[in-house]
């Protein structure tokens, strides 16, 4: 394979030396992209760059998993952590298309909001949601990012973590936001027990004086839980004779959604 035929896309001298390592180590990336594989001298003249600086560069995005080299041959091609970032990228679109015809009519069903919501950094964030009526909704929550432990979806998305991935997602102390949100690290792997064994989580006014919220685990083709879908209304539309029900209905849109993912019980 020649790359030599790529124009030179060197960055500009004047900015700096960390900004442009960051803009030649993409650089590397496309090139990869283009051709499928290349070596460290071909990527170097392409870019006209020292030898060296490449094989720095490369020495880094391989660490990362960004690049992997060809056995026996010298040569780098795009690594596996390329395929799990775009894989993260298309579940979660897929997860938002899979989902519309299964939280529209949970929605207007229930009569409440149905949210679904995935895990960042220890905050669960909404990426769609379903209104029961225009008269219904409290607010507008897709986008919004909520401490994990404190709703019912953070809490579905905490329960699937392990021990050490828990502990860097919630750190060693939790804030509280009203009287009854969980403020202690025992009792919060306590509850996440429950969930797990009970299949769903609630949160009654955990994250702010008259908000209640139900919500059940989406999981991807491989079992992995992947989102929440959560039922979300008033207090007082959201009694305890009622979470039994609701809870019901968010388990079964969830596993819906599942299915359409690829999950096979």
């Amino acid at each position: 394979m020649d790359i030599n035929d790529t124009a030179d896309i060197s960055p500009d001298r004047n900015r700096p030396a960390s900004i442009q390592s960051v803009d030649r180590a993409l650089e590397v990336l496309e090139i990869l992209a283009r051709h499928g594989e290349g070596g460290v001298s071909d990527i170097a003249d392409t870019l006209g760059v020292h030898k060296s600086t490449i094989s720095r560069l490369v020495s880094v995005l391989e660490g990362r998993g960004f690049v992997e080299q060809v056995a026996d041959r010298g040569k780098y091609r795009l690594g596996f952590t390329i395929v799990r970032l775009a894989g993260a990228t298309m579940a979660t679109r897929d997860l938002g298309r899979e989902s519309r015809d299964i939280a529209g009519p949970l929605a207007e069903a229930v009569g409440e909001t149905v949210n679904l919501a995935i895990l960042d950094s220890g905050r669960a964030v909404n990426v769609t949601e379903a209104n029961g009526s225009p008269g219904i909704s409290l607010r507008t929550w897709v986008g919004q990012s909520c401490p994990a432990h404190a709703t019912s979806s953070g809490k579905v998305l905490l329960a699937a973590l392990d021990d050490t991935r828990l502990d860097m997602a919630v750190g060693t102390t939790l804030e509280r936001f009203t009287s009854s949100t969980i403020g202690d690290l025992d009792a919060l792997r306590a509850e996440l027990g429950d969930i797990r064994r009970r299949g769903w989580a609630h949160a009654r006014e955990e994250l702010e004086e008259g908000l209640t919220a139900v919500a059940a685990p989406i999981r991807d083709h491989t079992g992995d839980v992947v989102a929440a879908l959560s039922i979300s209304g008033p207090t007082f539309r959201m009694s305890d004779d009622r979470l039994p029900t609701l809870s019901a209905e968010a388990v079964d849109a969830a596993d819906a959604i599942s299915v359409r993912l690829g999950h096979r019980a």
